[in-house]
């Protein structure tokens, strides 16, 4: 059962990747209106989803966005309506949600193939401090 607070939308990450925890902190800091739950893909709450929603994560395996009114976005989309929900300046970038999604998610699949190469990963996933731990969902 995948169990999300009202009008809360999940970012599932890499728990293991230096970019995408880093992201997920940037996330936190601008959250200014508390709209955002994080969840690591090898989470078992992360797996859940994954199973439930068939998401190859062969494929994608970086970042998605769940949202109950709208299930699942993936890769660039993904990204692109995190910084649409973080509000102004965030929200500007959004603007490339025009740009066709095969050019958008060739640019971000270039990016998440080298991320490990670029920015390193971890061991283990992230340990939320406890002041955090309200915004992750085990």
């Amino acid at each position: 059962m995948i169990s999300l607070e009202k009008d809360k939308k999940l970012i599932l990450f890499d728990g293991i990747c230096n970019l995408c925890n880093s992201s997920v902190l940037y996330v936190i800091k601008n959250d200014k209106k508390d709209k955002f739950r994080f969840a690591p893909i090898q989470s078992e709450f992360g797996q859940n989803l994954i199973e439930k929603y068939g998401v190859n994560t062969e494929k994608t395996d970086s970042i998605l966005l769940y949202t109950e009114e709208n299930g699942i976005d993936y890769k660039s989309t993904a990204a692109l309506k995190i910084a649409y929900y973080l509000g102004f300046p965030n929200n500007l970038i959004s603007v490339f949600l025009i740009v066709p999604s095969f050019i958008r998610n060739w640019v971000y699949g270039y990016i998440a193939k080298n991320r490990y190469i670029w920015f390193g990963k971890k061991e283990s996933c992230m340990i939320p401090t406890p002041e955090l731990k309200s915004k992750f969902l085990d």
